[in-house]
């Protein structure tokens, strides 16, 4: 192999003259995606047919008569005009003229930003453009860690497009996929600067100034790498400390560098996170043939930086990977002979044990790897038959644990105690064996049974074999030879269950079998086997596995610990974060601070739904918490709405998923939902979960029985899973038809889905483009830590609402059964949420002492805010004639009810009085009554007789468009309750004791003697049938004023 040699900053690398050709199927795949036709169109060009081609008014001169023709069968234009381009070309020579580009930058803004050509109005043409139309991979202001990973990332895409270079992999046996990924390889081709802006622009200057000082430019500001394969060495972090460019032609010119390094001493080592994963690592002279080594399924490999390239960092990263054996597999040259020699004496030195990978007299890894059929056969035998050299004395296995914390790579500017040079004392002779050929009595006895790292399936990720050994799903060990693999450890959740893949192996002799080991039987029936298959005793196998056994038992048991008692998730506030949370929960404005907050993470137009799914969260510390349901049309922002709710929920109290099985809820674990936010992306996914939905959240748990088999007797007995709740339920759904049993028992708020709200969300989108924009999304990480730490200081304290027995609630419909808890749940969230705000009292009851906080009147004003929104109606839901009836019948309400000598809600009326005061005809006023009965604006009782009368629930609200909710008390007017007189407790109920008739068709049913209308002084009867139960419709009303018995009309 050539000599490793590193360029100095000074000369910079040398260019080949010629970037990567192109190839023509790339060329014709171009020519054949993009049409000119749309291109034309782009640039503002009127196409009309002509035959079998279109013509325009050619945009490269001042024409006036259409000469530009294009023929869109072949994709190829021409100009008969001023442009005198008889021949015209192909897409490729259009944008040439349009952008004033070259050739190949041509090329690359087709192969990956067509998109981003000339925009469709049309602009002046560009002879020679000066202006970049590629975007730069590395933003302005970029650390130098930001520009290498930009570099390399770009050269990575640039390797996967670019035929050439992916057939030399795959000609040097390198062109795994998992390695592309893994390792970052890359291309250069020199199209890296055609992404960057020029050097006589300020932001091309720093740019490739900084690249230059970096060393992926030189000096004379080229590619460094050009024509090369890129390499990048990066360390446990991913961050870049070297790059490696091995040119991919052979045929360069006299004095052509072909292996290349950036500039200053070489850092870090190679595939470095891998070498943990074994006792042994493999060394190799150079990066390719490390590289060959890992595509052949080798994992536990990295590379010197040539012959004289084992550096300190090399010497660190095998001390501290406690490493024991290194295998030299150097060139067999003389060169590779004599620096594996002298790099043999080293490690020794410190205490490793050495052997030498001997390949072909000529050959290297890579070398040797091409000439084969199976280079992961090939290299494993070599493997196995490495000349065993020596081992040192002294190995870092063996030294304390302090000792070990104190080995750190020594710097350039002072170097280690103790450690002046990577060279130690001179091992003994005695020691050291013939490293040039595996002879007798250089050979390690052991070494004919050094087991062999098989490579990996075809699908297997790459880093796959860097897990540790025993890491509670796989364990691999060696006893004198025998290595044992064992993998499935994970899937054994249950004692007196341990089936797992059991592989033993000696050299090539090896025994795989799928087997529980906790059953004796079928332990005897393996190691019959794997004895039959090595030619192992028995005894020698079944002594390695008692001791495998006590591992995986320990393994075992850590795992079913982990899932009986799961890590504590509670997070530690700093006292800064305590304080920033603090102040924004002791906020007089606290509600408005969140809807603030709300629109400034990108909610606009849903203040009262926000705040509602916020409040629905808060609930979560109570024992009653709310559930929700989101509603809108596809696409209308239901799903960002939910995700904008939970993002200011801590993350270990909330669980998502986008979909729930029928059964799955039942098996989440004991405590694993009890006071969270469990949230569903659409209601589809949840279908066969609905019941178990129900349950969790009326029940405030879950509990089945399933079969499963006793683990001391094997019989089949009865297990119980027990999910404990309560938890808030958060779902969205497209369906206007929701189940019935599931509305009962959640808040179903609504998507503003009008035109103004889309032109809201349209300037926001808009905004997030501007510098406001920009700054805004910098401080939404600092609004959701704010949020999320508030929320972890709530406390689950009792919140007593003081005002309770004054506020009302309609019964005219089973549903509010449980609607009003949700409106009194709604009030005590907003207490719990400003607990800071509230003295915490207490009160003895027996021998307890209970905690609590009060509600207060503005808690009850936010809630009617919502509840106006999410429990009310609009005006607007009716048509025009029944809007126009109802504001006559309030006009009428309020001019018999002025005198005081009887309240609304003691008002009665028929349908006589109604005509009487607004002169309407009966048909078109049974019409427009019924409808408002159905609405629940007018409640049917039944008079004398065979009549009915009417009582108005509407008291005027709403009358300028806004959703509002009937009857909700005004907190100004409630009564101060005090301790010692409760007789604010008696007061009258608001229409708790009236009467309710039949459904609403009763009213427009046949008139019986005098008409619908009644006597004024009649007295309502008792009803025989409720209209709620009939109609039971999903909309609570709240009454708001203490209502005596009914009265007649006067």
């Amino acid at each position: 192999m050539t000599h490793f040699q590193k360029t100095p900053v000074s000369g910079g690398s040398v260019d080949t003259g010629n970037m990567g050709r192109i190839p023509d199927e790339e060329l014709e795949r171009i020519k054949r995606a993009v049409a000119v036709a749309n291109l034309a169109r782009r640039r503002g060009v009127e196409l009309a047919p002509h035959g079998k081609d279109l013509i325009g008014l050619c945009p490269f001169h001042n024409d006036h008569n259409p000469s530009l023709v294009i023929t869109p069968d072949k994709n190829l234009w021409h100009c008969f005009g001023a442009c005198q381009d008889p021949k015209g070309g192909s897409v490729i020579d259009w944008v040439r003229k349009a952008e004033g580009v070259s050739f190949r930058q041509a090329v690359e803004l087709l192969r990956r930003h067509d998109v981003a050509l000339t925009p469709a109005t049309a602009r002046p043409v560009v002879k020679v453009g000066t202006v970049k139309k590629l975007p730069c991979p590395i933003p302005i202001g970029a650390s130098d860690q930001t520009a290498l990973r930009c570099a390399v990332d770009f050269y990575v895409e640039t390797l996967k497009d670019s035929p050439e270079a992916l057939a030399y992999l795959e000609r040097r046996r390198i062109g795994h996929a998992g390695a592309i990924d893994h390792f970052k390889l890359g291309y250069s081709n020199r199209t890296f600067g055609y992404y960057l802006a020029d050097s006589n622009r300020d932001e091309g200057a720093k740019i490739r100034g900084q690249l230059q000082r970096l060393g992926v430019y030189s000096v004379k500001g080229h590619e460094r790498f050009n024509g090369s394969i890129v390499i990048p060495v990066m360390d446990e972090n991913g961050s870049i400390t070297e790059m490696y460019g091995r040119k991919i032609r052979d045929d360069l010119r006299d004095g052509t560098a072909y292996h290349l390094y950036l500039p200053g001493p070489h850092k870090g080592v190679w595939n470095v996170s891998s070498l943990a994963a074994s006792k042994e690592a493999i060394l190799c002279e150079a990066l390719i043939d490390a590289l060959t080594f890992w595509c052949a399924g080798f994992r536990n490999v990295t590379a010197s930086y040539g012959v004289e390239g084992f550096t300190a960092d090399h010497l660190h990263a095998l001390r501290m990977s406690e490493v024991e054996k290194v295998l030299i597999a150097y060139d067999r040259d003389e060169a590779g002979d004599r620096a594996a020699t002298k790099l043999a004496a080293i490690l020794m030195g410190y205490g490793f044990e050495v052997s030498r990978v001997n390949f072909p007299d000529g050959e290297d890894a890579n070398s040797f790897a091409c000439s084969v059929s199976d280079p992961a056969d090939a290299l494993g035998v070599l493997l196995r038959g490495a000349a065993w050299i020596g081992r040192g004395k002294s190995s870092i296995v063996d030294m304390p644990v302090a000792a070990k914390e104190k080995i750190s790579p020594p710097s350039a500017a002072e170097e280690s105690p103790g450690e002046k040079s990577l060279t130690p004392a001179a091992p003994d002779p005695a020691d050291v064996g013939d490293i040039g050929t595996c002879g007798a009595g250089g050979a390690d006895p052991a070494a004919a049974d050094l087991h062999e790292c098989a490579p990996l399936e075809a699908h297997a990720r790459p880093e796959a074999a860097a897990i540790p050994s025993g890491n509670g799903h796989q364990l691999d060990e060696v006893f004198d030879g025998r290595a044992w693999r064992i993998r499935g450890i994970e899937k054994n959740t249950t004692y007196g269950v341990l089936r797992v893949s059991v592989r033993v192996s000696i050299g090539d002799r090896f025994h795989l079998d799928t087997v529980d080991l906790a059953n004796a039987r079928h332990r005897a029936a393996f190691l019959k086997a794997a004895s039959t298959e090595t030619s192992l005793s028995e005894d020698m196998l079944k002594d390695d596995l008692r001791r495998l056994l006590l591992k995986l038992e320990e393994l075992q048991d850590n795992l079913i610990q982990k899932a009986i008692n799961p890590p504590d998730a509670t997070v530690t506030l700093t006292e800064a974060e305590k304080e920033e949370a603090l102040a924004f929960l002791r906020a007089p404005d606290l509600l408005d601070q969140i809807v603030k907050d709300f629109e400034s993470i990108g909610i606009v137009g849903e203040e009262v739904n926000a705040l509602t799914g916020y409040l629905a969260c808060v609930s979560r510390k109570f024992k009653d918490p709310l559930a929700i349901i989101i509603q809108s049309a596809s696409a209308a922002g239901k799903t960002t709405l939910m995700d904008a709710i939970l993002s200011l929920m801590p993350k270990e109290e909330r669980e998502q998923f986008s979909a729930v099985t029928g059964q799955a809820l039942f098996y989440m674990g004991e405590k694993n939902l009890k006071h969270k936010i469990l949230a569903i992306v659409e209601e589809k996914g949840a279908e066969n979960a609905t019941y178990a939905i129900k349950l969790l959240q009326s029940e405030g748990k879950l509990v089945i029985a399933s079969t499963g088999k006793d683990p001391t007797t094997g019989k089949h007995v009865a297990f119980e899973s027990r999910v404990e709740g309560p938890v808030v339920i958060i779902i969205t759904t497209t369906n206007y038809e929701i189940d019935e049993e599931l509305l009962n028992r959640v808040l179903v708020i609504t998507i503003n889905e009008d035109r103004e709200q889309t032109e809201r969300i349209h300037e926001l989108q808009r905004e997030r483009e501007t510098l406001e924009g920009v700054l805004r999304q910098e401080r939404r990480d600092d609004i959701l830590r704010r949020h999320q730490n508030a929320q972890r200081l709530l406390r689950p304290i009792r919140v007593v609402n003081r005002y309770a027995k004054q506020l009302k609630f309609l019964s005219t419909q089973l549903r509010t059964r449980r609607d009003h808890p949700k409106y009194l749940t709604l009030i005590r969230s907003i207490a719990l949420l400003h607990q800071y705000q509230r003295p915490v009292k207490q009160t003895q009851d027996g021998p307890r002492v209970i905690s609590y906080i009060e509600v207060m009147p503005k808690d009850i004003e936010g809630a009617n805010r919502i509840a106006n929104v999410v429990l009310g109606r609009s005006l607007d839901e009716l048509q025009p004639q029944t809007r126009r009836l109802l504001t006559l019948l309030d006009d009428m309400v309020t001019a018999k009810t002025n005198g005081g000598k009887i309240t609304r809600a003691a008002f009665r009326f028929g349908r006589r009085d109604v005509r009487e005061f607004t002169g309407w005809s009966d048909t078109p006023l049974k019409i427009h009554m019924a409808r408002l009965v159905e609405m629940e604006f007018l409640i049917l009782h039944r008079g004398r007789g065979q009549s009915f009368v009417y009582e108005l629930i509407y008291d005027g609200q709403g009358k300028d468009g806004a959703p509002f909710c009937m009857g909700l008390i005004d907190p100004a007017t409630l009564e101060q309750p005090y301790d010692g007189d409760r007789s604010w407790q008696n007061a009258d109920r608001s229409g708790s004791e009236g009467s309710r008739s039949g459904s609403g068709p009763g009213a427009v049913r046949p008139r019986s003697g005098g008409g619908p209308g009644v006597d004024s002084s009649a007295t309502p009867t008792t009803p025989t049938a409720s209209n709620a139960l009939l109609k039971n419709r999903a909309k609570t009303h709240i009454k708001e004023k203490d209502a005596k018995r009914p009265k007649t009309a006067s």
